[in-house]
């Protein structure tokens, strides 16, 4: 085995023994060198092909084993290598190299645009490594996207000759065209040993589970259409065959099903584009249909083997919100592992599709016909719709698999950040809540003794509180010495944050004990013991909800379209600020470790709309709207009335406003729900003795 940098003239390689061994080294000098990659345009670009280093290879000295096809994660892959301290995935890149036989003609193909983006993805992910020695994973910068490009033996070899290829374990290669003709093998050809691969056509056969993962066949060509509406509602077609690629004997079992029942569209090559592989046109007799619009207009798309078996045809459907029929007896479905086809996709068995099939699909109820395509739509949108996301979910896929106490949960893998549980709580609590817990008073404060105290003493009137929590958001200053806090008759407790972040109030601290939270900032010093009792009461008839004192709603600008978020006392409300409102602690779990999104990050960087954020997690869970309680409305500085605070108040909506439009914009929905409803103590306004009413200390307007 032996290597050397390819000369500058065109006379041909050679070295004898004795200089096998000093190329060879040479050669894994070069390989360690780092990956260079350099930024342009805000996007980290790969260096090309040609531009890189040129190495030739010894093919008479250097031997491949074949792949192993008895591979799973616990023989094949070496757990040990990987760092369980940090709990993440370490990835290196190999550099970029020019590979060329011993006659000087080229192994390597140039890098393609949708490997590139694997790389750089990779590379900007948190999991990439500079330094090859704290690696887990290495994965060779060799594109073996598609089988037809590259030269089987040599790129063989190079795996061979990898500095820490080791008979391939810990390697992970990507392949979207797998197999060549006349077979199509659904697997790489490459002789990969140990090696994982992430490929776009497996079968039983070739899928080597907890080994492999299959990918979705991602088109290697541009589709000049914006496949749009993916989950608009009626359409016209009940099922549609649109592929042009499919045996002879599948079209005409398909067409003669489609004379038997006129709801199944058959659709083929225009004859006028018979020699076109790119064309968007579809025919049947004189009709002429346009390839993505027709995809749109059809509930169901069927889903066939052609020369390989994994499809395009897959990735479009779900684009256009179309629901897969899938006929593959034995194809593994993109990302088996960890996405719930059943959810989104019907499966068939090749042989009994013509007589199950029209049957099968007229039964499925319009209900769940929404469920579905609303599925597809998520799944190509979170998992298909980019090389970059294809190779993320690879990554987080392997990540879930080296370290399972940090796996995503089926519930993260599969429902969208709409998906609601209807109308009922998913607490599992009784219709009223126990009163004997009481409620935890959680106060963020960062360096506000006076109203910090104040607020604590009224809290601790109220006769249902159970413990005081103040989370003290000041890293840099230590919270006051023991002797300086209120004396109080109830548990106080101080927890200092690592930073500052206004996320830090709906951590689900340890320290909670009880099921309802009373959320209050530390300069709300107005509130009664009455009202707070009241709350809580109201909070007990309603676990499931955000139950609160200052309300806020939002509405809909028609002439900018977008979403606006108002404070003016109006009767409707669609949120209650966690300034001063009772919740379930359960929420601050799902606020913590699963809000959608980029939302959490968004609060956390721009210090805001951490109170918006849990009104549209509760209410996209639950599907209802908060309760305000008592008419009080007046919070914070009334009689603030100057030009300064005004302009502030201005800015300060404007980023409320746009809050709301983007939390709107993770969730796919305005999850928010508007109502005209608000809480009041029995006999509150009655003109009864206050010894017959039980709130009398309740606030005015």
């Amino acid at each position: 085995m032996g290597f050397s940098r390819a000369p500058k003239t065109k006379n041909s390689f050679f070295c004898n023994v004795v200089c096998v061994g000093i190329v060879a080294a040479v050669a894994l000098l070069l390989y360690l060198r780092p990956l260079t990659i350099h930024h342009e345009e805000e996007k980290f670009i790969i260096r090309s092909l040609e531009d890189s280093p040129v190495v030739k290879i010894l093919s008479s000295a250097i031997s491949a084993e074949p792949r192993n096809r008895d591979c799973t994660f616990f023989n094949c892959f070496d757990v040990y290598k990987c760092d369980h301290s940090q709990h993440k995935l370490k990835i290196y890149i190999y550099p970029i190299y020019k590979y060329e036989d011993h006659n000087g003609i080229p192994t390597s193909v140039p890098i393609s645009r949708q490997f590139r983006e694997i790389l750089d993805t990779i590379y900007r992910s948190k999991y990439y490594v500079s330094d090859p020695k704290q690696a887990c994973l290495f994965v060779p910068s060799l594109d073996l996207l598609n089988q037809n490009n590259i030269r089987l033996k040599e790129t063989s070899q190079v795996l061979a000759t990898l500095p820490y290829w080791n008979e391939g374990i810990n390697h992970l290669l990507f392949n979207i065209l797998p197999g060549s003709v006349p077979d199509y093998n659904p697997v790489l050809e490459v002789d990969s040993q140990k090696a994982m691969i992430a490929g776009g056509g497996f079968s039983t056969w070739t899928y080597r589970k907890t080994h492999d993962i299959s990918i979705p066949v991602f088109s290697l060509i541009d589709n000049p259409f914006d496949l749009e509406s993916c989950r608009q509602g009626s359409r016209h077609h009940l099922l549609t065959s649109a592929q042009i690629n499919i045996h002879f004997e599948y079209r005409h079992e398909i067409e003669d099903l489609a004379e038997e029942h006129p709801e199944l569209l058959v659709l083929n090559r225009c004859s006028e584009n018979e020699n076109s592989q790119n064309s968007t046109l579809r025919c049947k007799g004189g009709d002429t249909y346009v390839y993505p619009e027709i995809l749109q207009d059809s509930t169901f798309c069927l889903i066939l083997r052609g020369a390989r078996l994994g499809q395009t045809a897959l990735a479009e459907a779900l684009k256009a919100g179309c629901i897969p029929v899938v006929l593959g007896n034995g194809y593994i479905m993109p990302f088996a592992e960890v996405i719930d086809w059943k959810r989104a996709s019907i499966t068939v068995f090749e042989e009994n599709f013509s007589s199950d099939l029209i049957h099968v699909l007229k039964s499925i109820s319009d209900e769940r016909i929404s469920e579905m395509r609303h599925q597809a739509c998520f799944i190509w949108e979170k998992y298909f719709s980019s090389m970059e996301k294809i190779t993320n979910t690879v990554l987080e896929i392997l990540n879930s698999r080296i370290f399972p106490p940090i796996a995503k949960s089926y519930e993260d893998w599969n429902n969208p950040p709409s998906k609601k549980f209807g109308a009922s709580t998913p607490l599992f609590l009784p219709t009223i809540a126990p009163k004997s817990q009481g409620f935890t008073a959680v106060i963020l404060t960062y360096d506000r003794l006076e109203s910090l105290f104040q607020v604590i003493t009224k809290v601790v009137q109220a006769p249902s509180l159970a413990k005081v929590l103040v989370v003290w958001n000041n890293q840099v200053k230590l919270p006051p010495a023991a002797s300086i806090w209120p004396k109080i008759n109830k548990p106080l407790k101080v927890v200092q944050t690592k930073e500052n972040k206004l996320s830090n109030r709906f951590y689900p601290y340890d320290e909670i004990e009880t099921e309802a939270v009373l959320a209050i900032d530390d300069d709300i010093v107005m509130l009664t013991a009455d009202e707070l009792e009241f709350g809580y009461e109201v909070w007990r008839e309603f676990p499931d909800r955000i139950v609160g004192f200052p309300s806020r709603v939002h509405v809909f600008d028609n002439s900018t379209k977008k979403w606006k978020y108002q404070s003016e006392w109006t009767n409707e409300i669609s949120m209650v600020l966690t300034g001063a409102a009772f919740y379930h602690k359960y929420y601050s779990y799902l606020y913590t470790n699963s809000m959608p999104g980029d939302i959490k990050q968004w609060v956390d960087d721009h210090m805001n709309c951490e109170d918006i954020a849990m009104n549209f997690l509760v209410a996209n869970v639950t599907g209802k709207a908060p309760i305000k309680v008592t008419p009080r409305k007046k919070f914070k500085c009334p009689e603030c009335t100057n030009v300064e605070m005004l302009s502030a108040d201005v800015i300060h909506m404007a980023e409320r406003s746009e809050c709301v439009n983007r939390f709107a914009q993770s969730y796919g929905l305005m999850t928010l729900k508007t109502v005209e409803f608000r809480a009041d103590p029995v006999l509150y306004k009655d003109n009864f003795p206050e010894k017959l009413k039980r709130f009398n200390n309740i606030g005015s307007l």
